[in-house]
């Protein structure tokens, strides 16, 4: 495989660009992307500006040193049948992305010196953890009913962002009648009304890091979403998590519209209290009535929207009730062998000191030579079927790890690569501490790692353009969730916003963002026999 090949997207140039476009989408993560595609199935020309060198957010892949990783698609859940997620993703990419099962045991918790497994498939979890805490049975299965419950209510918080502000006056009643309550606590409090047993609570939430927030900070909604997403098991994309974004951009293309990389926007324009277009890095103005921004709620109200404008509308007091997520750690590892011969399993691994995460968190933050709160452990190649077509007699894995931003802000504002010896040297020993958990749970890799490289937040900031090198956007804590103005709609005439920020984390999320922010914009009569040929 050539090293250009993971490299989706149209390198950008002012020549380039079609004469007129109907919509601007700033950013081509799977919100962005999700959009534009859909916009495009309605007659739109749609432009995509990524300011990366490809497209696909955190769903791009790269190589190195005859290498590839993926840098953010561990794994995908509810795609292992006929689900509105698979039809999605088939609908979007016609049909062209497969999915490889993982292991039946999809996830494994090393808690302290026990260890725990989810299962895949509803029953199948369900007695999974009655077999691992059997005196919990009564307490399992409420948790499995609240599960249903939430999930139920999940759709009407999607659809209650596709409203106008009036509509959504009038449909509060009813939605408040429809929502449990346990939507908007904390997700220890609820199971703690379930159970005392600390360890069938860390279980329940040994996927925590899937959204990085600990379970006494995070929404019980977002807990049950993700833990709704895997029941059935975990997926990965056959030919890797590149291959979602190459899949989708001809649907973008078909209706005349190009996903253009190397395109910084360097601001969008406002005239009369209105969006008219968006300025470029380069100066090049690209004119428009309508925008979307997929940059994330920070960059957009910070630094793509003109201050003035920002003010004007009440932006600013609005930012200071949200924060960014959690900033990580990456290690990317390549070995000189298959994964079948070095024993390499489809099942992720979840590291942890002990059952309570949020007190590990709290140490790590205060103490960088504390205990890392969570080590998660993916094995790609293990997982994608046809990685050795692509790279024979090789492997690979990936570590992730929480790192608070603060720890890298003396190297801000630095040049990717040529950040110092000192930075190295930082980089180098956080990355032998992750290196340490691997080897504790697969001791016959030490030793075999012939390549390996160390991502920081810096490294995240400078590639997706996330200030505080947040994986997850927005953090999803209570408070988070009772913002009314996060969605697709803003104050802004000609202004949109999609992904994670305007719905919830991960991929699916964010794919899910671009089908609402499209239903806000084309509305239920444009859109409805679309729905159909989605979801038919």
């Amino acid at each position: 495989m050539k090293p250009s090949t993971l490299r989706i997207g149209y390198r950008y140039r002012p020549k380039r660009l079609a004469a007129d476009y109907d919509t601007l989408v700033i950013g081509s993560g799977m919100g962005g992307l999700t959009t534009a595609a859909l916009l495009s199935e309605l007659g739109q020309r749609v432009c995509v500006l990524e300011q990366h060198y490809t497209a696909g957010g955190y769903t791009h892949s790269y190589e190195r040193n005859g290498y590839e990783w993926d840098v953010g698609v561990h794994y995908i859940g509810d795609v292992g049948t006929s689900t509105r997620t698979r039809k999605m993703f088939d609908f979007l990419t016609d049909g062209k992305l497969e999915w490889a099962p993982m292991a039946d045991e999809y996830d494994r918790f090393y808690i302290g010196d026990r260890v725990y497994n989810a299962a895949a498939g509803k029953q199948a979890f369900r007695d999974n953890l009655v077999r691992q805490f059997p005196e919990e049975t009564a307490a399992i299965d409420a948790y499995m009913d609240l599960l249903r419950k939430v999930g139920r209510a999940l759709g009407d918080l999607g659809m209650e962002k596709v409203l106008k502000p009036w509509q959504r006056k009038l449909a509060a009643p009813v939605v408040r009648m429809r929502t449990p309550d346990v939507m908007y606590r904390s997700t220890y409090d609820v199971l703690s009304d379930l159970t005392h047993n600390r360890d069938l609570i860390a279980t329940l939430c040994g996927q925590w890091g899937d959204m990085g927030l600990p379970p006494k900070q995070s929404a019980f909604m977002v807990h049950a979403m993700i833990a709704r997403h895997y029941l059935y098991g975990g997926f990965y994309p056959v030919g890797g998590s590149w291959h979602i974004a190459d899949s989708i951009i001809p649907k973008i293309r078909k209706s005349g519209g190009e996903v253009f990389t190397y395109a910084r926007v360097n601001r969008i324009l406002v005239e009369d209290g209105r969006v008219t277009g968006v300025e470029m890095a380069d100066g090049h103005r690209i004119e428009c009535g309508a925008v979307i921004s997929s940059a994330g709620i920070s960059n957009t109200f910070e630094r793509l929207l003109p201050a003035e404008a920002a003010d004007a509308f009440g932006y600013a007091d609005k930012l200071e009730t949200v924060r960014p997520s959690f900033a990580h750690l990456g290690v990317y590892i390549g070995l000189q062998a298959t994964a079948e011969e070095l024993g390499l399993p489809k099942t992720n691994f979840w590291i942890y000191p002990h059952n309570d995460y949020d007190a590990a968190v709290e140490a790590f933050v205060n103490d960088r030579n504390a205990e890392f709160p969570v080590v998660y452990i993916s094995f790609p190649s293990a997982k994608d079927p046809d990685y050795l077509n692509r790279h024979p007699g090789t492997a690979t894995i990936e570590i992730v790890a929480p790192a608070p931003f603060e720890w890298f802000e003396p190297w801000q504002g630095t040049t990717w690569g040529k950040r110092g010896e000192d930075y190295e040297a930082f980089k180098e020993q956080l990355g032998q501490r992750l290196l340490k958990h691997l080897y504790d749970k697969l001791p016959q890799l030490e030793g075999r790692v012939d390549y390996y490289e160390v991502s920081t937040p810096l490294s995240t900031e400078w590639f997706s353009a996330y200030r505080r090198g947040e994986l997850y956007g927005l953090d999803h804590t209570v408070e988070r969730f009772r913002q009314d103005w996060l969605g697709p709609r803003t104050q802004i005439p000609g202004l949109w916003l999609t992904g994670q920020d305007t719905l919830t984390c991960g991929v699916t999320g964010a794919m899910m963002s671009g089908l609402l922010t499209t239903m806000a914009m084309a509305g239920m009569r444009r859109m409805g026999p679309l729905m159909k040929r989605i979801y038919s």
